[in-house]
């Protein structure tokens, strides 16, 4: 039987539902929410299932959370011992991750990765097909099937998405091209020079043109592969970053990877110490104008990812 009461249950006393598609949540969003709860109370309930089990002193009621994550988290913060929720009774694992999904969508609370993994939660776990997934979260197949398609990305990418370094268009771009190598570079040029989606777009063509990326082959008196990844490991080993090399003839390119500022000038310190080269990171100092994008393709100057 479904209850439609409202009821003010312990906090300490709802747990977690252990399929909820969201992991990250925004501090600065939740003390804001904490704020208004502070104020104005928890208006809109939140919704849960009772779970008991029996132990030695009797039997032990709990409470394990639906929708309302934030709020309860809120609530939490500002220190309140009871919140308003609705008891749902009967709620099998199925219909626990579809009301968390669905929550989430429908207030856009999950970014774009948070919202595939769900997808494909309901499809590995229930063996919903991909029709099926999207008639119970109320978006379109074609949808659905975008948003799993994301999945392919390779890790540090989806953590760009994930942390909102790049948008979902960007990434859609970068799933365009063919290859890790090649969505690991592209990635690297969005981040470089802030491009976006329609810059992103025309690099990653652009990307695709260059023949300069393609492995070499011994016939034709160019470095071996197998040589060319041992200079990459020594170059990775020296500089402790993802570095990747491609050469063809006496031409070629470095791609060094690099996640954070502090992360960059350590690259950077230790190419000029071996170059006897004094590099100031003085965030004071006025830096020298950048050659455009257009300009470094003309140039044929590499792209430092």
């Amino acid at each position: 039987m479904q209850s439609s009461s409202i009821f003010y249950l312990e906090t300490e006393k709802i747990k977690p539902n252990p399929f909820q598609p969201r992991r990250e949540f925004d501090q600065e969003s939740l003390k804001e929410l904490a704020d208004t709860i502070r104020e104005f109370g928890v208006l809109e309930p939140l919704i849960v299932t009772r779970k008991e089990s029996e132990t030695e002193s009797g039997r032990n009621v709990e409470y394990q959370l639906l929708a309302g994550e934030r709020r309860l988290m809120a609530a939490k913060l500002v220190g309140l011992s009871t919140v308003p929720a609705i008891i749902k009774e009967n709620i099998q694992d199925q219909e626990r991750l579809e009301i968390a999904l669905i929550e989430n969508i429908q207030r856009e609370d999950l970014n774009p990765i948070e919202k595939a993994k769900g997808f494909a939660g309901l499809m590995d776990q229930f063996g919903l097909t991909q029709r099926e997934v999207a008639f119970r979260v109320g978006n379109s197949r074609e949808a659905v099937a975008n948003t799993l398609r994301l999945l392919q990305l390779p890790s540090e990418i989806q953590k760009a998405l994930e942390e909102k370094k790049i948008s979902e268009g960007h990434a859609r771009i970068i799933l365009s091209l063919p290859g890790s190598d090649k969505q690991r570079m592209l990635l690297g040029r969005i981040l470089s020079y802030g491009l976006t989606v329609r810059q992103a777009e025309i690099a990653g063509k652009e990307l695709m043109k260059e023949t300069s990326f393609n492995a070499p082959k011994n016939e034709f008196g160019l470095t071996s592969e197998l040589e060319l990844k041992e200079m990459e490991n020594k170059l990775e080993e020296t500089l402790n970053a993802k570095v990747m090399l491609r050469k063809k003839g006496a031409k070629g390119i470095i791609a060094i990877n690099f996640n954070s500022q502090e992360e960059l000038e350590n690259i950077i310190k230790k190419i000029c110490v071996e170059n006897d080269f004094d590099f100031n990171f003085d965030e004071n100092q006025k830096p020298a104008e950048e050659p455009s994008l257009k300009e470094k393709e003309e140039n044929g100057q590499p792209f430092v990812i």
